[in-house]
């Protein structure tokens, strides 16, 4: 309760304490191409959360979320992260997504790791029944990528990787 006088103990205190270090999201390197790296949790929030900032850094960099290139990366790392999530899942251990852009390439380069290493990523995309609820992912990857494909990762796991071709930043 305050009253009208104030008292030593009212003002502002200073710490001997050092201050913690306040956790800092992953920018752009300031030499190379713009790069994001992040660790998710391997649950449908992480693989929601992973196309989110996805887009918000396709954003930062020039590419309005209505544009075709991040309509396209976001399709893409939704894709790989739910793949990740549900084929590429060990109690425990998260995904990894790295987003690079090669403006020299035109390439926004999508790269999602998991922690399972036995199961790879069909060559071509499987066809789906036509019944069915799923199994259109790899399909949406094959028409909006340039290319891709997957990389063993050392020590454990593999990395599914997706080119998504980019237009000039003012593009929509």
């Amino acid at each position: 309760m305050r009253t009208g006088t104030t008292t030593p103990e009212d003002g502002p205190r200073r710490s001997t304490a050092p201050l913690a270090a306040k956790p800092v999201a992953l920018t752009a390197r300031t030499c190379g191409p713009p790069s994001f790296s992040e660790q998710f949790a391997s649950s449908p929030r992480g693989a929601r959360l992973a196309r989110r900032l996805a887009v918000r850094r396709m954003e930062e960099w020039g590419y309005p979320p209505v544009s075709d290139v991040s309509c396209a990366v976001a399709l893409v790392v939704g894709e790989l992260a739910a793949n990740a999530v549900q084929h590429g899942r060990v109690p425990g251990r998260g995904f990894g997504l790295r987003l690079t852009l090669d403006v020299a390439a035109g390439l926004a380069r999508i790269e999602v790791a998991d922690a399972v290493s036995a199961k790879r990523p069909p060559p071509d995309p499987p066809s789906p029944d036509l019944g069915s609820e799923s199994g259109r992912g790899l399909i949406l990857v094959e028409v909006l990528a340039v290319r891709w494909g997957s990389a063993p990762r050392h020590p454990v796991g593999k990395t599914v990787w997706a080119e998504v071709s980019m237009g000039g930043p003012e593009e929509t």
